[in-house]
């Protein structure tokens, strides 16, 4: 797999068409369709992803056979890694990719002298949390956080230590 960081608009572009192709088919299960077209449409439109790639968040389209099977978004905070977004498509789920992401991920923390990767998960993003349990993740704390328009995420912190 090859892991590219997001620069151009036709990048941007494809990463607004991932997220619309996968949050739709795997979201409305977790949560609502009307949350799943909000959050598309607050945080995920291209014009939101140039803004947080302007705000010190970095994209990164996840590619294999030429085709883009996901994305990820990250961001330095103080002495770690936020994981902001991981998400691969229905048909490259459970095939080793996130696992290939995370290892890129921790060595690109490691590389800029960070100490741990963490990130956020839905409560009931079970497929999500086996993965991330797998990968040496820890449950470190809950957290609700109000997104606006009556939608909050409920979810589970984790962080892995960088050796």
């Amino acid at each position: 797999m090859l892991i590219k960081e997001v620069f151009s608009p036709p990048q941007i572009i494809a990463v607004q068409k991932l997220a619309d192709e996968i949050w739709n088919e795997y979201y409305p299960a977790i949560i609502s369709q009307n949350q799943v077209d909000y959050m598309l449409k607050t945080f995920q439109t291209a014009k939101a992803i140039l803004e947080q790639i302007q705000n010190k968040y970095f994209y990164f389209l996840m590619i294999k056979d030429e085709q883009n099977i996901g994305y990820m978004s990250i961001k330095k905070i103080e002495d770690a890694l936020f994981i902001s977004k991981l998400y691969v498509l229905k048909d490259e789920r459970e095939q080793g990719n996130a696992r290939e992401a995370v290892i890129f991920l921790k060595h690109y923390a490691k590389k800029i002298g960070l100490k741990s990767l963490f990130l956020s998960v839905n409560k009931n993003n079970i497929l999500a949390i086996k993965t991330y349990e797998s990968l040496l993740f820890k449950r470190t704390g809950n957290l609700l956080d109000d997104i606006g328009n009556g939608f909050v995420m409920d979810d589970y912190r984790y962080e892995l230590q960088l050796d």
